[in-house]
């Protein structure tokens, strides 16, 4: 069976681009959001460590691919390689944009800080079952294996949300 997709969009494209940085994005957020569980009764505080750690771990993964791969490969590390690096940690930046938003929402009272987590979490968790039921679909071009690929990835990232009340 060929499972090149023609018709297709950029947008499919772009996202298909971005699955490694959303993946990581999700999963990191997710993260996150365990460790802070306890302190989310201080929104704006939330906001500020879910956008900072996920700032400093995509950057601390892009540098620390940027010089491995000089050492690896001896070879300068250019312009054109902080381009490619900081191209492909926007995604990841951008999976904390909502879940930052929503603390800061929850700040001002908009929303309850649990809402602001539980939305949160269910942003991840729904990024990775859509990811996950891309890869289904562009792997075997069928509903029965983009539905599997969404269980299995969803249910990793609920697995993950749901750990929380587990360590807590």
């Amino acid at each position: 069976m060929d499972h090149d997709h023609p018709e297709e969009t950029d947008g499919w494209q772009r996202f298909d681009r971005a699955a490694f940085g959303l993946i990581y994005g999700a999963i990191t957020v997710l993260s996150i959001a365990m460790g802070v569980a306890d302190h989310s009764e201080v929104p704006f505080d939330t906001a500020a460590m879910l956008f900072g750690s996920v700032l400093a771990i995509t950057l601390a993964k892009a540098f620390a691919e940027l010089l491995s791969h000089a050492l690896d490969f001896k070879k300068h590390i250019t312009r054109m390689d902080w381009r490619d690096a900081w191209r492909h940690s926007r995604p990841t930046l951008a999976v904390a944009n909502v879940p930052t938003l929503l603390f800061i929402m929850a700040g001002f009272g908009w929303v309850l800080p649990e809402t602001a987590r539980t939305l949160s979490q269910g942003l991840c968790v729904f990024l990775l079952a859509a990811l996950g039921a891309r890869v289904g679909w562009v792997l075997e071009g069928n509903v029965l294996s983009a539905v599997l690929g969404a269980v299995f990835a969803g249910g990793a990232g609920l697995a993950l949300a749901l750990m929380k009340f587990v360590i807590h």
